[in-house]
């Protein structure tokens, strides 16, 4: 499911959109592989009859059942959590039938720090926490892919946000020159 563009502002746009790391899609793999293992291992050595065909079903609808839940349900979640950093601001979505979204602007982000497990640093992941002011405080990114470029890019999103929106020294000397000016004009005294 990709992300809708129609979330976005104007002048924003997508610098990076990441979905948890492939990581999380071992477990589903392994759950459909051993199905049908055990699926073609029940076929092959019970015995035919009417006893061995409704056991063969009864491992089939097993499996099914735990290929549904342990299978698909997690590649599901995987499938619909995006992390989405633009220009402008950090959004976090999930849910599969709900939606939960949150949005960080750029200019309310104080902190941010990575953590990576040895397995995680291994697999290219790692969890990003990121501290924004308001009521909520922390936004936890776990499985974040590459999370140390991830945690740069998004230092420089920052910086870059933060760049554009103050003023220069240049711009504050001309703006105290033109008040200065405008205050002598006006008041000669």
């Amino acid at each position: 499911m990709a992300f809708p563009e129609d979330v976005l502002t104007e002048d924003e746009h997508v610098v990076l959109h990441l979905h948890p790391h492939w990581k999380a899609l071992i477990r589903p793999i392994l759950v459909l592989a051993l199905t049908v293992a055990a699926v073609v291992a029940a076929w092959l050595l019970l015995p035919d009859g009417d006893g061995g065909t409704i056991a063969v079903y009864a491992v089939a609808g097993l499996g099914l059942v735990l290929t549904l839940w342990l299978g698909l349900w997690p590649f599901l979640v995987w499938r619909t959590t995006h992390y989405l950093f633009t220009n402008e601001r950090v959004l976090l979505q999930e849910g599969v039938f709900s939606r939960n979204r949150r949005d960080l602007p750029l200019t309310r982000i104080n902190d941010h720090a990575m953590h990576q497990r040895f397995v995680e640093r291994l697999l290219g992941c790692g969890t990003l926490t990121i501290e924004s002011a308001g009521e909520r405080g922390q936004s936890v990114l776990t499985d974040v892919p590459h999370v140390d470029r991830v945690q740069t890019k998004l230092y420089e999103l920052v910086e870059a946000h933060h760049d554009k929106h103050s003023l220069g020294d240049d711009e504050m000397r001309e703006i105290l020159a033109d008040m200065t000016e405008g205050k002598s004009t006006r008041d000669p005294a």
